[in-house]
């Protein structure tokens, strides 16, 4: 029982207790009253009636009757005897019990009164000639009585009742920093930190808030400064110091991921840029005027690449560009684009040569080596050199270009299959980092068949929906066959979702009545959403507002890149990170990395956060993950991507599935 109730309860008892005894106090004081105004009835009346009687007691009995019979009658007498002196005869005598009374009968008995006798002697002269008895009755003093014990039980019934709801309420306040306090221990269990801004004037609840406060300002503190410093190995790793660009290894990991990954773009146009003569600008102009040069460039590219693009600087002069999902038509446009930003820079005074700098590009697609690709681009850039007007190049690695645009082949496909739901839905297990065995869920990839009957990986068909403006479709389809997955299996799923969707406010809400058509189901799905491409603040609130209220879990995949806004995304209550897998790569080699993680590790833990980790594939970079405590583990070391659904008994066969209407 809660302490408010127990509260409440003893206010009721203590104000019923204070109500009976005032009751009963009234009463009894009442009673008392009563029985002395009956006796002092009687008396007075047998003493007026003495009197009366006195010059007619000899003489005239007819009106001795009469006047007796007169009083009797006009009150409340249970007899009255007029009594010879000496022998007690009655000479007159009227008795009689009134009919009823303004009292219930069972108070009459409660409350006992008695009649009330009183008597007086009637003279003749100086001599007794009789005497008077008047016996009162109890019924008119039990109805008034009654009267007053009842004006007594209204009033304070009305003054328990309000004392009783004055005290519930002012209890209800004095008691809300206790619940407040309860709502910060459950927030905290969300990973959330609250802090009660308003002190309650009890002194007791007042230094209970505040080591509560204080107790949240602590762990605030410690997750923020463990996000700080997970945040500066980062940097140090993998950002240029000079520029703010990502530096030549954070791009090589990006790069990596590219060729190798299935589930991203997994082609497009690797562009670098050469500033011309860099040597003599440091000659000519100074190395501040050259390092301010070399900032421009990096705003111009941050500018022109609007996000979509990786930006990096290699070294000295070169910057790269990792354009994944661009086209050839495209990647000319955004070298001639660069071309012209990087000319108004000799305009401003910031270079003195013209070109500013040369541009290379090559195109690249799953399977390449990295090696080679930069190879190519060192051939571009010569080739660019070599031209007298054009200050980019394109180096075709051997491969001749299109003869035709092949947007119009994806195009087809892509809508043949999303209208007639032939996605391919292929299962990759997470499992439990400390025991490979335990599968924490699946992560479900979409798969289509082309016209020769091979199985694409979603690299290859992602950048095509994103440029028919198809994204939402996929995600549709893929949530729809899920559902149906989910139905014949037991099995937790993870899907993920397109940040387009959650711009269509009319694909938002068919996902969340989808997701209420099947509140049964959704238990066990997770939805996933890219790091790189998170709502606004409040528009992703919103998002696990509803899915929390729908049982869905809400993680985030490929995370790393931006781990500064872990604190905000605290108080989300997400199910857990997904580390990117560039930075999982080669974990058990390179030092830097494992402090990174291990710093990432730490702050997540200090709000209960749990972190998987993507693309594990050898035995070391495991070792040194499950060391570190991270909770999950994906990758080919652990399960191929397939049709079908691992599990301790038995598999459950995906994919192929037609969604219904």
């Amino acid at each position: 029982m809660s302490l408010f109730k127990q509260l409440f309860i003893a206010i009721c008892v203590l104000m019923l207790a204070s109500f009976t005894g005032s009751m009963l106090i009234g009463v009894e004081s009442s009673r008392a009253q009563q029985v002395a105004q009956l006796r002092t009835h009687a008396q007075d009346t047998a003493t007026a009636l003495g009197l009366s009687l006195a010059p007619h007691i000899n003489d005239d009995m007819t009106m001795v009757e009469l006047m007796v019979s007169s009083v009797f009658d006009s009150g409340y007498f249970e007899s009255i005897r007029v009594l010879a002196p000496d022998s007690e005869e009655v000479l007159v005598e009227r008795s009689g019990t009134p009919v009823s009374g303004e009292a219930p009968q069972w108070f009459a008995r409660l409350v006992d009164l008695e009649s009330a006798r009183g008597d007086a002697t009637v003279s003749d002269g100086w001599q007794r000639a009789a005497r008077v008895e008047v016996v009162s009755h109890p019924l008119f003093a039990v109805g008034k009585l009654w009267k007053n014990a009842l004006g007594n039980l209204i009033w304070q019934a009305v003054v328990s009742l309000l004392c009783i709801v004055l005290g519930g309420l002012l209890l209800r306040r004095r008691l809300r920093p206790l619940n407040y306090m309860v709502e910060q221990s459950q927030a905290i269990a969300r990973r959330e930190f609250l802090t009660q801004s308003e002190l309650p004037t009890t002194p007791e609840f007042r230094r209970v808030v505040l080591a509560m406060n204080q107790m949240v300002d602590k762990l605030r503190n410690l997750f923020a400064e463990e996000a700080a410093r997970s945040e500066r190995l980062r940097d140090e790793a993998y950002r240029d110091r000079l520029t703010g660009l990502a530096n030549r290894r954070y791009f090589d990991l990006q790069l990596h991921a590219c060729l190798a990954g299935e589930e991203r773009a997994s082609s497009g146009f690797l562009l670098q840029l050469q500033v011309n003569d860099l040597l003599g600008l440091n000659q000519r102009l100074g190395e501040q005027r050259a390092d301010q040069l070399l900032k421009s460039i990096a705003e111009q590219l941050q500018q022109l690449s609007q996000d979509h693009l990786l930006v990096a600087r290699h070294r000295g002069g070169k910057f790269l560009l990792l354009g994944a999902g661009l086209q050839r038509a495209e990647a000319e446009q955004l070298a001639q684009r660069i071309d012209q930003a990087l000319g108004s820079l000799q305009q401003t005074g910031v270079c003195d040569c013209l070109p500013v700098a040369y541009i290379g590009l090559v195109a690249f697609a799953a399977g390449d080596e990295a090696a080679d690709l930069h190879h190519a681009l060192d051939m571009a850039l010569t080739q660019a050199a070599a031209q007298p007007t054009r200050h980019w190049a394109i180096h075709e690695l051997g491969v001749a270009p299109p003869a035709e645009d092949p947007s119009q082949y994806w195009y087809a496909l892509l809508d043949r299959v999303l209208s007639e739901g032939r996605l391919q839905l292929y299962f990759q297990p997470v499992v439990d980092a400390r025991e490979p065995d335990r599968v924490l869920h699946h992560k479900v990839l979409a798969r289509l068949h082309d016209e020769r009957g091979q199985v694409l990986a979603a690299g290859h068909f992602l950048p095509w929906l994103e440029r028919f403006g198809w994204t939402t479709r996929l995600d549709l389809a893929m949530l729809e066959q899920t559902l149906l997955q989910l139905r014949i299996s037991d099995q937790r799923l993870a899907l993920s979702l397109s940040h387009q969707l959650l711009h269509e406010p009319q694909v938002l809400a068919g996902l969340y009545r989808r997701l209420e058509d099947n509140r049964e189901l959704t238990s066990r799905l997770t939805l996933e959403l890219d790091e790189n491409h998170l709502p606004a603040p409040a528009l992703l609130e919103s998002l696990t507002q509803n899915l929390r209220r729908l049982g869905c879990g809400l993680g985030l995949q490929h995370f790393g890149g931006r781990f500064s806004m872990i604190g905000n995304l605290a108080r989300l209550g997400l199910s857990y990170l997904k580390i990117d897998g560039s930075y999982i790569r080669a974990i058990d080699r390179e030092s830097d990395k494992r402090l990174f993680i291990d710093a990432m590790q730490r702050a997540a833990n200090s709000i209960d956060l749990p972190l998987l980790a993507e693309r594990v594939e050898t035995e070391g970079e495991w070792q040194v993950l499950r060391d570190m405590g991270i909770a999950g583990v994906q990758g080919h070391l652990f399960g191929e991507p397939g049709p079908v659904l691992r599990s301790g008994s038995q598999a459950t066969q995906g994919g192929g599935v037609t969604p219904s209407a």
